[in-house]
């Protein structure tokens, strides 16, 4: 086994190049082998299009604000692979990575042998070492968000608490299925008997197929949108912009709803764990050389509607269009991306992030809209931002904003933190 950290990451890239590999069977394997750490600890899990990383934020501080000791497990990564695995918001350190990759190794090789399909994949490592983590850590609970679906997702070996819901859109179609109720029949398959489920503002469809598997589990539900009603007012309000955010606030709050009195998850705890709470890359604004900039991650058909409520309240607020900064992955999630922003910014500026799936400049520039009338170029990271204090596209009084793949935002913090270390692009993807 690697002894280094550099070793370590050859280690995992190159289980990571092995693929995604769907199915619980490896996992339930991996825990039973390493005396079950997923049961050491109370779990929330989260699944969800959008929402799943918001929510355990919000979840993470409400719980930290009530005295508990807490752990976070989330995917991808932005700059650094620790930052999936977070005790208390501390990242696991390189330290640790060697160390856990190191005993999880040679379990692995003894479940993998006679059949290299059996061995565990790059994300059954990373869930495995945050089990390790939260129960030798000493937490009192920890929020386990699905790295992609929910039935046959690697985390979905734990027994929660709450499951919860976050919400159901067109995403990874080709592993989820190609329909709203398709794509709801793998998220609820996180739900557990008995265990109750809270459920975000989902499509009519997708709310039809959780309470049909609710019921088959008796799993009792509790639905934001029965709850908290139409009305946006009768929400709860919370560190983060935008109206998405306060629904997101609401799932966090039926969720401690749903935890008993011992947790002492008064409503003004509540409300000061969701002001208190941070997640990077969700309408973030900071500035960089006196300017502001903006750093949202939208990298689906769901998400482009949320942006472009954002980006409409954005141009009513400074009363100019902004300068965009955007990258993604594949045309599914290029198209809807790209017509919103093309009808709000004044310039896009079209980088391609360092992923092998990352969409070309001229599949982007092709699904720019013949009617936009601002300015296209392609760029770079480094160009765009060629230090910590510089941004090199749009004018002084411009809110540059970037969006699109999680990845380019990783990309940027990177280079604007330069204090979270160098990234770990080759470990993000899955």
């Amino acid at each position: 086994m690697p002894s280094d950290y550099a070793a370590t990451q050859e280690y995992l890239f190159s289980l990571k190049a092995k693929g995604v590999k769907f199915g619980v069977d490896r996992m339930r394997a991996l825990v039973a082998a390493l005396g079950h750490p997923e049961r050491a600890v109370p779990v929330i899990h989260l699944a969800g299009t959008n929402g799943k990383g918001s929510v355990a934020a919000m979840l993470e501080a409400i719980f930290s604000e009530a005295g508990w000791r807490t752990g976070l497990y989330t995917s991808p990564h932005l700059v650094k692979l620790g930052e999936r695995v977070q005790v208390g918001r501390e990242i696991l350190t390189e330290a640790e990575i060697v160390a856990y990759t190191k005993e999880l190794g040679p379990v692995a090789e003894k479940i993998g042998l006679g059949c290299v399909d059996d061995h565990p994949s790059f994300f059954e490592f990373m869930t495995a070492m945050a089990f390790l983590q939260f129960a030798r850590k000493g937490c009192d609970i920890a929020f386990i968000e699905t790295g992609l679906g929910g039935r046959l997702d690697a985390t979905n070996v734990v027994m929660p608490e709450v499951a919860v819901i976050t919400s159901i859109g067109l995403d990874h179609c080709e592993m989820l299925g190609n329909t709203i109720a398709e794509i709801a029949a793998e998220k609820a398959g996180i739900l557990k008997d008995g265990r109750p489920v809270v459920m975000g503002r989902v499509p009519a469809g997708a709310e039809a197929v959780i309470r049909r598997v609710a019921a088959e589990r008796g799993a009792a539900v509790h639905s934001v949108r029965e709850i908290f009603g139409e009305e946006l007012a009768g929400y709860p309000t919370t560190a983060f912009e935008g109206d998405y955010q306060r629904w997101n606030a609401a799932t966090a709050v039926l969720v401690a709803r749903c935890m008993g009195e011992r947790w002492k998850l008064t409503p003004e705890v509540v409300a000061r764990g969701l002001h208190a709470a941070r997640w990077p890359g969700r309408w973030q604004r900071t500035m960089i050389g006196g300017r502001p900039l903006i750093l949202d991650a939208s990298h689906n058909p769901e998400g482009a509607g949320v942006l472009a409520q954002q980006l409409r309240a954005l141009v009513a607020e400074t009363g100019r269009k902004p300068v965009v900064v955007t990258g993604v992955l594949g045309a599914a999630r290029a198209r809807p991306l790209l017509e919103t922003i093309s009808r709000y910014a004044a310039e896009i500026h079209l980088v391609m992030p360092q992923q092998s799936r990352a969409s070309s400049f001229e599949e982007l520039e092709a699904l720019v809209p013949s009617s936009f009338g601002g300015v296209v170029k392609r760029a770079t990271v480094a160009e765009v931002f060629p230090d910590a204090q510089t941004c090199a596209v749009g004018g002084a009084a411009d809110t540059v904003v970037v969006t699109g793949s999680i990845y380019l935002l990783g990309e940027v913090m990177a280079r604007i933190e330069p204090g979270r270390g160098a990234i770990e692009s080759r470990l993000q993807d899955f």
